[in-house]
């Protein structure tokens, strides 16, 4: 993607398959992907807290569920804006959403024990409220990959680590605690330094998109 005008003028940039520009909507586009990501990031830095600080304590563990559902929400609408040209990668990463979302509402609903006791007590929920990191995951080999982000490329595989060690028990619980909390930093960092990227990088080559669109 190089850029042909000054930014000055209205930008124009040489797309692998044609000019085009970054329009406002565009720019509002990235604002609230990376909004998303922010307040997705800091639910799950609280719901980490509230686990790893205050597992004892019964208030704080029924509370994340509600922390969950507003760091669902905020994923979701991530994934709504988020741009990837494999249009069926796109869909199935908010699919994954859906599903993780369905599983965890049913599970809520369900149970007799809060959200995070449940899956905590019940490891095979994950197969199902799995399908939520496994979405949040897509977009961090997505970063990883077109941005060479070093968070990301320790998050890509702990958050597989962590969660199929917990289904399949091969993790002991100091480092389950570990490896959630190293998560949780590596997220908040990962958010923060999205908001200091120039903008023209989430947004990518819009002539990729219109060839795709049209092929």
């Amino acid at each position: 993607m190089q850029l042909l005008k000054s930014p000055d003028e209205s930008p124009v940039y040489q797309g692998q398959f044609g000019e085009f520009t970054i329009t406002q909507s565009d720019r509002a586009g990235v604002l609230i992907y990376r909004a998303g990501l922010g307040v997705a990031a800091l639910c799950f830095a609280i719901g980490t807290t509230l686990v790893l600080q205050q597992g004892d304590n019964p208030i704080a563990i029924q509370a994340v569920t509600p922390v969950f559902a507003c760091f669902w929400i905020a994923l979701g609408v991530s994934l709504a804006t988020i741009h990837i040209y494999m249009i069926a990668l796109h869909r199935t990463l908010q699919a994954f959403w859906a599903i993780g979302g369905a599983a965890a509402l049913f599970v809520a609903l369900q149970s007799s024990e809060p959200l995070a006791l449940a899956v905590y007590e019940h490891p095979a929920t994950l197969w199902g409220i799995g399908f939520t990191f496994a979405a949040l995951n897509g977009i961090y080999f997505k970063e990883a990959f077109c941005f060479n982000r070093l968070e990301t490329k320790f998050l890509t595989p702990g958050v597989p680590l962590l969660i199929l060690g917990h289904i399949f028990g091969f993790l002991s619980p100091e480092n389950e605690q570990f490896l959630l909390a190293f998560w949780a930093a590596l997220f908040i960092i990962f958010a923060v330094r999205k908001f200091f990227q120039p903008m023209p990088q989430d947004i990518g080559d819009k002539s990729v998109f219109e060839y795709l669109k049209h092929k």
